[in-house]
């Protein structure tokens, strides 16, 4: 079955931004991919994500269905025919809505696992908390808005995390057969970043001493995006070694 172009608006995004250890980061990755380094450093992160507005391009808006969404991901490079590409990797999504839950490899690519979400939001603040109905996964991350985007070993100022941000558009994601990566590419004209202070933040994949040695993956910074129309463009399916 063909897969439809999705259109929607990104309600709000929280990007929680990990510097990572790039050899811990690379017992993370699939054959054929490897780590983007910034500075020295693997990046990887938690995306916390409102959709609204959620439908195929050609229907209308008012018929769109909303959802709270996550995913955990990591910047990465690989060759492609034209030379290196870049994109982020994603060991998982998860999802509140259970259309999503059930669409999510059948009718648009990328697998979506079933989580409770609690979200507090204001103006001034944001807290967004989940936990998977499966128990692998428990993440709880307040953001406030800032001034300008400080304390960051990865990006000097806000337009150059933008950059790097924006340059990642293409997202690959686990599938339960092991065998390929589902893909979707995101497109916007109203691309819009805006600098995070992280007030507090817990995540079991990253605090998990299993997956990641102590010290091999720091809190570095946070971003928010506010109320951005976005496409989704499938892509070819990467296979997996």
């Amino acid at each position: 079955m063909r897969q439809p172009r999705l259109s929607c608006v990104v309600e709000r995004r929280l990007l929680v931004n990990y510097r990572v250890d790039p050899r811990a980061a690379e017992r993370l990755l699939p054959e054929g991919l490897r780590p983007q380094l910034v500075n020295g450093h693997a990046v990887a992160g938690i995306c916390l994500l409102r959709l609204g507005r959620v439908r195929p391009t050609w229907a209308p808006g008012a018929v769109g269905l909303r959802s709270e969404n996550a995913a955990h991901r990591m910047a990465v490079e690989w060759d492609g025919p034209g030379g290196v590409e870049t994109g982020v990797y994603i060991p998982r999504r998860d999802t509140a809505s259970r259309l999503n839950a059930w669409a999510g490899g059948r009718i648009f690519p990328g697998e979506h696992r079933r989580a409770d979400f609690a979200v507090d939001e204001t103006p001034d603040r944001v807290r967004v908390a989940f936990a998977t109905r499966d128990g692998d996964v428990r993440v709880d991350v307040t953001v406030e808005p800032a001034g300008e985007l400080r304390g960051s070993e990865l990006f000097a100022d806000l337009a150059e995390a933008s950059r790097f941000f924006r340059a990642g558009s293409k997202g690959f994601s686990d599938t339960r057969s092991g065998v390929r990566l589902d893909g979707m590419e995101l497109h916007t004209d109203a691309w819009d970043l805006e600098p995070g202070r992280v007030c507090s933040a817990s995540s079991s994949f990253f605090d998990s001493p299993d997956r990641f040695a102590p010290g091999s993956a720091t809190l570095d910074s946070a971003l928010i995006m506010r109320n951005v129309p976005v496409s989704w463009q499938p892509l070819p399916a990467m296979a997996t070694g």
